[in-house]
């Protein structure tokens, strides 16, 4: 038994298949989905979602959104997510220190720059230890 899980950022479909088990961050803490859950939408912090299929673990970064959650679907709509096989790990250490830097500078003089700048040291964190913890190989 299945349930489909759609993985949609907002310029592409990152992933879309029938897995056996999803887990999401939801604000609210992790939550495990199997096939004929409950009906729930819930938001999404930033953290890693895993999908389990057929014995095999996939790991998608995911930065904020929303997930629904149907008896035989999951969709996620996240504001940003990849799977964490494709993270070049040294463009995320490259926006840390861009981020870094511009908080070194004084970006909290500017709240609108400084909010942003913060969202992108927080994204590139999450990416840099997604990848750490579970890239193969």
């Amino acid at each position: 038994m299945t349930i489909r899980c759609e993985i949609v950022s907002q310029d592409r479909i990152v992933y879309q298949d029938d897995v056996d088990m999803v887990v999401l961050p939801g604000t609210a803490g992790e939550m495990g989905i199997l096939p004929h859950h409950s009906p729930v939408l819930t938001t999404l912090k930033y953290g890693v979602i895993h999908v389990k299929r057929q014995g095999e673990e996939l790991f998608f970064t995911v930065a904020g959104g929303i997930a629904e959650v149907q008896p035989d679907q999951v969709t996620v709509l996240a504001d940003a997510a990849e799977n964490v096989e494709e993270i070049n790990i040294q463009r995320a250490e490259e926006a840390r220190r861009r981020a870094e830097q511009l908080l070194k500078e004084g970006a909290e003089k500017n709240p609108d720059i400084y909010l942003q700048v913060q969202a992108a040291l927080r994204r590139s964190n999450l990416r840099i230890s997604a990848v750490k913890r579970y890239r193969r190989g």
